[in-house]
């Protein structure tokens, strides 16, 4: 072999193994991208609730301990398209590339909880112990959400996300009647381009029963 196919042989391979992973999805939406995304949800045909379900993964009841009913991981592309689905009035794609200008790209997990039999809306009183007088049970607070544990991998590197929120979910009675506690729904950010590998995992432990794992092929993704 000549010395200088050799030499570039050598270089192509050195370029090949030191680049960093491409993520499969588009971690940066770049003009058509957000087109696209805007004209898919103009169609305001049930397009955009149809292609969310690529996006979800939904989740058996557990024996024991709360319902993880579904994990969803909105890319960004994702959320514009569904952004401009639900909008309703004078919006144009121009606009929506304007309105997308310098800012940051970010995945979001939705996690949806469902309280169970075993994992109700009332708990233990940690008081009854100690006191007499303490109720064997209280109402399980709205923050309940904050003792679950959520853990995002790419090529089995961790991710730290940038926010980390819930919102509480409850069913009320049809004329002004209490509302009971129902479950919750976590919600977690995270910057786009650090998702370099062709999955992510996401783990959910729960403080009781056991955790739950799932995983999206980000090369199936937008």
């Amino acid at each position: 072999m000549r010395p200088l196919l050799r030499l570039l042989i050598v270089l192509l391979l050195s370029l090949c193994l030191s680049a960093p992973p491409a993520s499969a999805f588009d971690t940066i939406l770049s003009d058509e991208s957000i087109r696209e995304a805007y004209f898919l949800g103009q169609r305001h045909d049930g397009t955009v609730p149809r292609l969310l379900d690529k996006y979800t993964r939904h989740l058996p009841p557990p024996h024991s301990g709360p319902h993880i009913s579904s994990i969803a991981f909105f890319t960004p592309f994702v959320q514009l398209a569904l952004f401009s689905d639900g909008y309703i009035g004078n919006y144009s794609a121009q606009q929506a590339r304007l309105d997308h200008r310098g800012r940051q790209d970010f995945v979001k997990i939705f996690v949806h909880i469902h309280l169970t039999d075993s994992y109700g809306r009332f708990m233990e009183n940690p008081a009854h112990g100690t006191s007499a007088s303490s109720p064997p049970l209280i109402r399980r607070p709205y923050d309940f959400w904050k003792d679950f544990r959520l853990q995002v991998f790419s090529d089995h590197q961790l991710l730290q996300p940038s926010s980390f929120q819930g919102t509480a979910e409850s069913a009320c009675g049809r004329r002004g009647g209490p509302c009971i506690l129902t479950g919750a729904m976590i919600e977690i950010e995270l910057l786009a381009e650090s998702f370099n590998s062709d999955s992510a995992t996401i783990l959910v432990a729960p403080p009781e029963g056991d955790p739950v794992s799932v995983e999206f092929d980000l090369t199936s993704l937008r």
